[in-house]
């Protein structure tokens, strides 16, 4: 389908990668991962063929159409999310999209001509298929110009744009990024069962491991293919990686060697030896490689405060905020932190996460209640939002403004600037990069470095792994991990929850926020649970006709895999509901393609087969 050679790409004096070679073949599903700024966005770009590389070919098949939905999203300020999601190239897409602007201005007159049209291009298969995308992605009002919606509105109107393309190949840069966790669980679960070829970039690990089948790593120039998903790639790389330690120590060895003839005086270094001299700088080079690669694998050494907790920390005694004085975003809620407190806090877009950190500490008041701060609290802030550094400044300046030096008040170690940032995974030449030459992984793990060298006692991060790459992740989460302070974190990477978390503020309907002890796993299994204890309450007054013979079968079959009670019940309701679903999908069809409905009939039976489809795909 698509084959890269000998690719090769540099900016100025530094090499991003050097002939790399990458194949995908039909229904491959390859996830892309590597430090910040190692060029997996320009790689991309590259195979869109938006950037030339200094060297190599790529090789594409002939009519390949290709989908891509990159980190920047750039729309015209008037345009309309329905123009937006449905591609002007696309006669069928553009048919659709009518029909949908039609629908949400109820305009009759437009849909009665429109429905020869979408008879003769047999258009209505695709017209489900978009609002069911349409309504998993909570695009609703399709008339809005674009300049109005959110970030994460912005993001799930391009998303909506790449799938309804129906590309032979999707590829997809951090498309998790800014989307909730519900958002983020459907979009999991359509690439899954998609056919299609899928390259993917992300940070978000449960993403990768249930739907890649394929994970390839850009590492010190080169490209790196494990067969497999996430948790393979890791046992492989781990691999990988013992055999680099082994070969530091070895080059190691035979560098002291050389370096000792280095030394030696000019006459032992004639022109004849040129060739030692090459090697030694070869050496060397591949020596630094080496130990780049392990270094960037140590975790983040932690500073210690100087200020320890007290017995207060932050205490919350019946707050609640309204926004715009209509929407309750949490009311009546309590709670009383306690030292090392490790707090997840997760909800939809916009339900008032945010908020709430800036009430609980001190940015924002409430509108009743109050919040009691402890006076031994220092607050270190991770937020969404990157500084506004200047330019023109390096590296090392952004971090020894703020000191050029740091002593751990328990180890009394003093870590100087430019130690700091090579704990945070700045190699030597990086730290004396200006700031305008960063990517915005690389800008973030500077903006981490700022707010952990300040030694809070507690730490806040909003949404913290956002355009962080996996390796950066993993060096934080081992830091986060032996942190001796409070924690809270308002992120949607199930992963990172699952790792560094001990109980959860759930945002719900009505403005409750609900306090779960576990992580984000254990919740989702919790709510599952509720969920299918809902179902069968609604099922038992409405089963229908003639299924007692289908649940005596379920109930013979299931007692011989000795089911627990639970999942006994929850697998009689499946099979009493799926092929319900099924059949009343085929009606509706039939009813849609009868040509007898009116247009308002047609637009509920479009939003009932949308609806069914999730709820049969959720089945």
């Amino acid at each position: 389908m698509l084959q890269l050679n000998n690719v090769s790409l540099s900016f100025g004096n530094r090499v991003l990668f050097s002939d790399i070679n990458l194949s995908l073949l039909e229904g491959d599903k390859v996830g892309l991962v590597g430090v910040n700024g190692t060029g997996k966005s320009s790689l991309l770009r590259i195979i869109m063929g938006e950037l030339e590389p200094d060297s190599g070919t790529i090789t594409r098949r002939s009519g390949l159409r290709i989908g891509y939905l990159s980190q920047q999203h750039r729309f015209a300020e008037d345009e309309r999310v329905i123009d937006a999601v449905f591609s002007p190239h696309d006669p069928k897409a553009q048919l659709v999209g009518a029909w949908q602007s039609a629908l949400e201005r109820a305009d009759e007159e437009t849909q009665e001509s429109l429905l020869p049209e979408m008879d003769r291009l047999s258009a209505w298969q695709y017209e489900q298929e978009a609002t069911a995308v349409l309504h998993a992605l909570h695009i609703t009002d399709v008339e809005r110009p674009m300049h109005l919606l959110s970030g994460g509105e912005v993001k799930r109107v391009a998303l909506a744009g790449v799938l309804l393309q129906q590309p032979d190949l999707l590829i997809l840069d951090e498309p998790t990024n800014h989307l909730d966790l519900e958002v983020i669980e459907w979009l999991e679960s359509y690439l899954s069962r998609a056919k299609l070829t899928l390259l993917l970039v992300t940070h978000d690990r449960y993403f990768l491991d249930n739907i890649c089948t394929r994970i390839v790593e850009m590492d010190q120039q080169r490209l790196y293919n494990y067969e497999g998903n996430y948790e393979t790639f890791l046992t492989k790389r781990q691999e990988r990686l013992e055999q680099t330690a082994q070969t530091s120590d070895r080059l190691a060895n035979i560098y002291r060697q050389e370096l000792i003839w280095m030394r030696a005086t000019p006459q032992a270094r004639s022109g004849k030896q040129r060739a030692r001299k090459e090697h030694f700088a070869s050496l060397s080079a591949e020596l630094s490689k080496a130990r780049q690669t392990l270094r960037e694998q140590t975790a983040i050494e932690p500073l210690h405060s100087a200020i320890r907790l007290g017995k207060q920390v932050i205490e919350a005694r019946n707050i609640s905020k309204t926004f715009d004085r209509s929407k309750t975003l949490f009311k009546g809620f309590d709670y009383t932190f306690s030292r090392q407190d490790r707090v997840g806090i997760v909800g939809p877009n916009g339900c008032g996460k945010t908020t709430l950190l800036k009430i609980l500490t001190g940015h924002l008041a409430p509108d009743c209640g109050a919040v009691m701060i402890g006076e031994t609290v220092q607050v270190g802030y991770f937020g969404q939002k990157v500084p506004p550094y200047t330019p023109s400044k390096r590296v090392i300046d952004i971090i020894s403004d703020i000191a050029s030096h740091i002593k751990d008040p328990v180890t009394g170690q003093s870590v100087s600037a430019s130690q700091l940032l090579q704990r945070f995974l700045f190699s030597g030449d990086r730290i004396y990069t200006p700031i305008s030459l960063l990517s915005g992984g690389e800008l973030r793990r500077l903006y981490l470095c700022t707010v952990l060298m300040a030694n809070p006692n507690l730490l806040i991060l909003d949404e913290p792994t956002n355009d962080l790459d996996i390796t950066t992740l993993g060096v934080l989460e081992s830091y986060l991990a032996s942190f001796d302070g409070v924690l809270i974190i308002v992120t949607h990477d199930r992963y990172f929850l699952d790792k560094l978390v001990e109980h959860l503020f759930v945002f719900e309907d009505g403005g409750h926020i609900r306090d779960f002890p576990g992580n984000f796993t254990q919740y989702r299994v919790q709510q599952q649970i509720e969920e299918q204890q809902v179902a069968c309450k609604v099922s038992v007054t409405a089963t229908p006709k003639g299924a007692d013979n289908i649940q005596r079968t379920s109930k013979q079959s299931t007692r011989k895999k000795r089911r627990s009670y639970r999942e006994e019940q929850e697998f009689q309701q499946l099979e009493i509901t799926i092929p319900l679903l099924e059949q009343r999908i085929v009606e509706l069809e039939q009813q849609m393609s009868s040509g007898v409905l009116t247009n308002e009939d047609l637009l509920k039976a479009s939003e009932q087969i949308a609806q069914t489809q999730t709820e049969l795909d959720e089945a």
